[in-house]
C-alpha cells in the first residue's frame, strides 16, 4: 500500500508530495464516457461494480497516490426521503424543495446500510484492488440544506439566505436532521473501509464570516466530533471560495485544510496553524502549455514547503473539457519536482 496521502494527511514526514485531483473519477476522461453513455448517472452512483471500475480508472491511467469513491454528495440526501433527479446541463434537482415545518418534518435520518448500501459495497469492493488509500466523502451541511431549500442549485441562494435569516429555528431543524444523517453515513463509510473522509463544503463561500460561523460551521464541528469518537482517519474540510474563511475553517477539528486557488498556498499555510493543507491549483491551469503548466506546479511546491503536511490537489474540480494528457503531466510534474 502506497500511504503517502495518509502520512501527509497526519503531517508526518513524506517522501514525495502525494497527489489526487476532486473528480478526477469523471467526465474528462474517455473510459468514463464509455460507461456512462450506457447508464444514467443514479444509476451508475448506485452500481457498485459501476462505481469501482470508474474509481478505479484515474488510478490506473494516471498514477494518483489517492482515489475518492465515485458517489454524488446528494445520495445520502435522497435516501432521508427526497426525490432527486438530474438533468443534463441543469444539474441536481429537488421537485419538492424543503421550505417549511412540514417539509421537515417528514424528512427522516436513514440508516446507511438499509438506504445507501451501494456506496458501502463499493468501498468495500475498492479496498480489495486499490493500492493506494480511499477517501470517502460528503457534503456539508450548509452545502447539503442550499440544494433543498433551493430545489436545485443556485447563483444568489435567496430561499437559503431568507430561511436563515427570517426562520432560523426551521434552519436549524433541517439543519440538524441533515447533519445527524451525514455524520452516520460517513461513520458507516470509515466502517466500511474508507481510508480518509472528506466533507465537501462547496457553497461556503457565499457565507460572510460571521454567518459562515453562525449557520454552518457549528454543523461541521458536531460532524467531525461525532467522527473522531467512531473512527480515526484522516479528515478533510474543503470550504471552497472560503480565503476568507480559513481562521473559522480551521477551528472545525479536521486534520487537513482543503484550499481553492484564491489564496496563495504560502500565505494560507502561514494562517492555518497546526493543519496538513491540501490544494490548490487552478483547474483551468491544466490548460497551460507544457512548460508554464509544469513551472506553476514547481512553484507551489515550493510555497508549500512549510506545511505541517501538504496534498496537491487542484483547488476545485478537474473540469469535463481537460485533457487528460494535461492531468498526466501534472501528476508527473508533482511527483518529479518533489522528489518521488
Amino acid at each position: 500500500m502506497n500511504d503517502t496521502f495518509l502520512r501527509a494527511c497526519r503531517g508526518e514526514k513524506t517522501e514525495y508530495t502525494p497527489v489526487w485531483f476532486m473528480r478526477q473519477a469523471g467526465r474528462y476522461l474517455p473510459e468514463y464516457q464509455r460507461v456512462r453513455a450506457k447508464f444514467t448517472f443514479l444509476e451508475l452512483c448506485k452500481s457498485p461494480e459501476l462505481c469501482t471500475e470508474v474509481t478505479l480508472q484515474p488510478i490506473d491511467i494516471l498514477g494518483f497516490d489517492a482515489a475518492i469513491l465515485f458517489s454524488d454528495i446528494l445520495i445520502p440526501m435522497e435516501a432521508m426521503n427526497l426525490s432527486l433527479e438530474f438533468h443534463e446541463g441543469k444539474g441536481p434537482i429537488f421537485p419538492h424543495p424543503v421550505r417549511d415545518q412540514k417539509a421537515v418534518d417528514a424528512l427522516v435520518i436513514p440508516d446507511p446500510e438499509e438506504r445507501t448500501p451501494f456506496v458501502l459495497e463499493t468501498i468495500r469492493l475498492l479496498r480489495k484492488e486499490l493500492k493506494v488509500p480511499l477517501i470517502g466523502f460528503a457534503g456539508a451541511p450548509f452545502t447539503l440544506a442550499t440544494y433543498l431549500v433551493e430545489g436545485g442549485s443556485s447563483r444568489v441562494f435567496l430561499e437559503t439566505k431568507k430561511m436563515m435569516f427570517q426562520a432560523p429555528e426551521l434552519y436549524d431543524a433541517l439543519l440538524q436532521k441533515i447533519t445527524r444523517c451525514t455524520s452516520l453515513y460517513l461513520q458507516a463509510q470509515a466502517r466500511a473501509g474508507a481510508q480518509a473522509l472528506q466533507i465537501f463544503d462547496s457553497w461556503a463561500g457565499v457565507l460572510a464570516p460571521c454567518d459562515f460561523a453562525r449557520f454552518a460551521l457549528p454543523y461541521v464541528q458536531t460532524i467531525i466530533s461525532d467522527l473522531r469518537r467512531a473512527t480515526d482517519v484522516p479528515i478533510i474540510y474543503f470550504a471552497n471560495n472560503g480565503a476568507s474563511l480559513l481562521e473559522l475553517s480551521k477551528t472545525a477539528g479536521a486534520d487537513v485544510l482543503g484550499l481553492d486557488w484564491r489564496i496563495n498556498i504560502r500565505d494560507a499555510i502561514a494562517r492555518a496553524g497546526n493543519h496538513a493543507v491540501q490544494g490548490n491549483l487552478d483547474p483551468i491551469a491544466l490548460f497551460l502549455p507544457k512548460a508554464q503548466l509544469e513551472e506553476r506546479i514547481k512553484r507551489l511546491l515550493e510555497d508549500a514547503r512549510g506545511a505541517r503536511g501538504h496534498i496537491f490537489n487542484l483547488g476545485h474540480g478537474i473540469v469535463p473539457q481537460t485533457p487528460p494528457l494535461q492531468a498526466r503531466i501534472a501528476v508527473e510534474a508533482v511527483h518529479r519536482f518533489s522528489g518521488k
